[in-house]
């Protein structure tokens, strides 16, 4: 039964008769994991602690950036520096504490992805990685989640619903990763700040539609926004066998590495220490921007923004070992493939996780 506090908070719910006490027992039994803290999880986190989703996992291993105000609506400059999952908890409990939350300070992987994703009911991915999309997609088929989506790039977003009742899958919409050079990437490119709030409130709605079961979920329909034009549209698609998961219990860590990287040798942050240790150590190269740069970046690197790469070129060795990174292991992966393709480098490493790695592991880093 609800309390009277519970009752008095949550009134204008109890008022709908799609809801009532009935739906909101619903909501305040339910568990949601929501796999990102960032631009779409903020929003999502808000509303769904509003509206009293009982429990609400956490899923995040970043650390709140000053770049990230601008978007990231739970933050505010006393959070800077702190884990994004934790400082997210906190602002869930000021929002309602009635809301328990379960914080997991990693990155969704495929050795922890079903322990993450099996004991919630729904499943939000507000993730801004295709090796994310796609593994979080995979654990909840296979585990029988509905999976709601979200997607941002500049000034566009989508919201679908995968997964729902034997409904599409995300593999069914997109089968294939994209091109390195078709990945969005809103670390080099931008996005103004407002989009994830929108995004992230209409995958808020889906996540309530589904634990509540009304309306008409977003399941095999894909809602496209433009905020330039606030155009909106859908696509429609279908369940395509063909298209199937790949199976979480013979799959291979590679299956899930980043796409933006295929063809590109990583190093991890333990072999780049090693090998910064050695006796000809490599030559360091931070692909990301000066803000970033100026903010920390591995002792003795070279800076080349991935915006800059081919004018500056030329400062980049081709008979030395070098060891390219950037924020997460994207751009340099791109950074990589394009040394690679254009100028005919062969001698270039990616550091797996980027910086974020080279933070949480490197020994006195």
């Amino acid at each position: 039964m609800l309390t009277s506090e519970e009752r008095q908070i949550y009134r204008r719910h109890l008022q709908l008769p799609e809801i009532g006490e009935e739906g909101q027992l619903r909501l305040k039994n339910a568990r949601v994991l929501v796999v990102g803290a960032g631009g779409l999880g903020c929003p999502v986190l808000q509303y769904l602690a509003a509206a009293g989703v009982g429990t609400l996992g956490i899923v995040d291993a970043d650390k709140v950036e000053a770049s990230n105000l601008q978007r990231q609506i739970l933050y505010g400059p006393a959070d800077l520096g702190q884990l994004k999952a934790e400082a997210a908890s906190r602002a869930v409990r000021r929002i309602n504490p009635l809301v328990h939350t379960e914080v997991h300070t990693c990155r969704a992987t495929l050795g922890n992805v079903r322990a993450l994703v099996e004991n919630y009911d729904v499943v939000v991915d507000g993730s801004d990685n295709f090796p994310t999309r796609y593994l979080l997609n995979d654990a909840c088929v296979s585990l029988g989640k509905p999976l709601v989506s979200g997607a941002i790039y500049k000034f566009e977003g989508q919201v679908s619903v995968f997964n729902f009742r034997g409904g599409p899958t995300y593999r069914c919409l997109f089968p294939q990763p994209p091109a390195a050079d078709e990945a969005p990437n809103c670390d080099a490119t931008g996005v103004l700040g407002v989009l994830p709030g929108l995004v992230g409130t209409a995958q808020a709605t889906e996540a309530l539609k589904v634990v509540l079961g009304i309306g008409q979920v977003l399941s095999g329909r894909l809602w496209m926004l433009d905020v330039l034009t606030f155009q909106t549209r859908f696509l429609n698609f279908a369940r395509r066998p063909d298209h199937a998961p790949i199976n979480l219990d013979t799959a291979n860590p590679a299956d899930y590495a980043d796409y933006c990287g295929a063809g590109v040798n990583a190093v991890s942050v333990r072999e780049l220490q090693e090998m910064l240790a050695s006796e000809h150590p490599p030559f360091l190269l931070d692909v990301r921007e000066p803000d970033e740069y100026a903010a920390g970046h591995i002792f003795g690197a070279t800076l080349l923004p991935l915006s800059s790469l081919e004018k500056g070129v030329a400062a980049v060795p081709r008979h030395h070992p070098v060891v390219v990174y950037c924020r997460s292991g994207s751009r340099s992966a791109r950074a990589i493939e394009q040394l690679q393709t254009k100028f005919g480098f062969s001698n270039l490493l990616n550091l797996d996780g980027g910086i974020l790695a080279w933070e949480e592991q490197a020994v006195d880093a």
